[in-house]
């Protein structure tokens, strides 16, 4: 095994967290330190409006290209705060853009620029083989939970609430299957600060306050989406017009509506098996509204994933990490039933232009594995 950083920056554009692992691609061995960096808010505004205009900019655009210096320079701060021997980084970059329809999902970040700062190799660019082979792009974490989870009992579900909800499913005879399941927190944190000018409704507080509009709620799970088998996969914005539909309901009654309109979307999955335990990470753990939701629509046992001891502010950053170990051995990231590819695809590329050979000690280790 190798230590690697992984660095993960969401769709709720909260912040960048990092978090060191050590791995060989395969099993998950001991967790270093993590930490998270917030965004600050101007940086924040600025890419949300990115996120808007993301469709239409050009590469080159100079709004584009100084927020993915400053959110750089973010992921550098994040790495040197660990202050852990790395020797690999697994850098996930910041997604403005997902659209697996025409096979595109981008995500801004220098690569080069970071390997040149922190002095070591980085593996970025996660998604791009996968969209070529046919596939949505995403979720990418499954392969990571069925790692973490070996010694669990099984079937069992791992629902993350990120910006956007997935969900990866594993078996009790080693299937494999994720999707996409639908809203996250990104439509909750953007009707709070809407209406209060905080980033998020903390600890469900709004939700709590307000009633569930049944009328705009089945019109929210009216969208086509849901119909789609999976594997399927979202963008950030794929349900924005819900703040149309949510016109004229007060503060706390479209906070609510929003809330339900998460839970709806995970209790409507048809899956092909029952889990007998649903593990939840991501920043809508944190949010009593959600999880109480959840445990009454599922009817099944719902907590969050520190119950079997994994660190969920942590999981993705860590997840990136292992799929950077992966993508040195080339081993793959994505599956017929994770992502809808039609094999077995890896993916990643690894940057390491201007530093020395002995910066690559850790990656040929694995290499040779």
């Amino acid at each position: 095994m190798i230590r690697v950083i992984g660095l993960m920056s969401g769709t709720s554009l909260d912040g960048v967290d990092a978090a060191a692992i050590e791995t060989d691609g395969v099993a998950v061995g001991a967790a270093g330190p993590v930490t998270t960096i917030p965004f600050p808010p101007g940086l924040r505004a600025r890419a949300r409006a990115i996120l808007d205009r993301a469709g239409s900019l050009a590469a080159d655009d100079p709004d584009l290209l100084a927020v993915e210096r400053e959110l750089t320079q973010l992921h550098v701060a994040a790495v040197r705060a660990l202050d852990w021997p790395a020797e690999l980084i697994g850098f996930h970059g910041q997604t403005i853009l997902h659209r697996p329809d025409v096979h595109r999902s981008w995500q801004i970040g220098d690569a080069g620029l970071l390997a040149a700062e922190t002095g070591v190799p980085v593996v970025h660019d996660f998604r791009s083989a996968d969209l070529a082979a046919g596939g949505e792009g995403a979720p990418l974490v499954p392969v990571f939970h069925q790692a973490l989870a070996r010694g669990l009992e099984q079937p069992l579900a791992v629902l993350n609430i990120g910006g956007v909800a997935n969900v990866s499913l594993i078996g009790a005879s080693g299937e494999l299957l994720a999707c996409d399941v639908g809203p996250g927190n990104a439509l909750l944190d953007d009707w709070a600060m809407r209406h209060t000018g905080l980033p998020c409704d903390r600890d469900g507080a709004m939700a709590r306050a307000g009633r569930v509009d049944e009328r705009v709620l089945e019109r929210l799970m009216d969208d086509p989406f849901f119909d789609r088998p999976a594997p399927k996969s979202l963008d950030r914005l794929s349900f924005h017009r819900a703040m149309d539909l949510l016109a004229g309901l007060s503060p706390v009654d479209g906070a609510a509506t929003l809330a339900a309109f998460t839970v709806r979307a995970v209790a409507g999955l048809r899956l092909p098996f029952r889990p007998c335990r649903w593990l939840v990470c991501g920043g809508g753990r944190h949010n009593p509204v959600l999880m109480d939701g959840l445990r009454d629509a599922l009817g099944a046992v719902v907590e969050p994933v520190e119950a079997v001891g994994w660190q969920g502010d942590a999981l993705e950053a860590q997840c990136f990490g292992f799929l950077a170990a992966r993508t040195v051995r080339g081993l793959p990231l994505s599956f017929p039933g994770t992502t809808g590819v039609g094999r077995p695809v890896s993916g990643g590329r690894l940057e390491w232009r201007g530093l020395p050979a002995a910066a690559m000690q850790g990656v040929e280790r694995l290499r040779r594995r």
